[in-house]
């Protein structure tokens, strides 16, 4: 099974994000994007789930699976590799960090914000910009 966890690390917003603060990702149409709902799971569960719960969940929300069959519909999804939240529009355009404790769970962080700067400053933690939107 591949997975998209990191640990101790931070994933920066990307070099050509023009977002200098985090931002709330819109509603299309009354349904939620993929972003919005990786933001609504995330922003008030810090360190609830990994990289990989957030990022399945997401998927079988967006593509109706039943809960009975979530388990086996997961070992399907990472059996292949995946993008990690490095390509992640929250990272990407919507100007959020994500940090990964210890054990694998994520966090996210508001570029500007003081908590962002802390981890951008700790050499303990391992960094990785998200991946930029356009080729240099």
């Amino acid at each position: 099974m591949h997975s998209t966890n990191y640990f101790n690390t931070l994933i920066e917003i990307a070099e050509d994000s023009r977002a200098q603060i985090g931002q709330i990702p819109p509603t299309t149409k009354g349904t939620p994007s993929v972003a919005r709902l990786q933001f609504e799971m995330l922003h008030d569960q810090p360190y609830k789930y990994t990289s990989d719960d957030v990022l399945f969940t997401v998927f079988a929300i967006r593509n109706n699976i039943p809960e009975s069959e979530r388990e086996e519909q997961r070992g399907i999804y990472f059996a292949k590799g995946r993008p990690c939240f490095r390509a992640s529009p929250l990272t990407k355009r919507y100007g959020w960090g994500i940090h990964s404790n210890c054990e694998g769970k994520i966090a996210l962080y508001s570029a500007n914000s003081q908590e962002y700067q802390k981890l951008i400053a700790d050499e303990t933690v391992k960094k990785k910009k998200a991946m930029r939107s356009k080729r240099k």
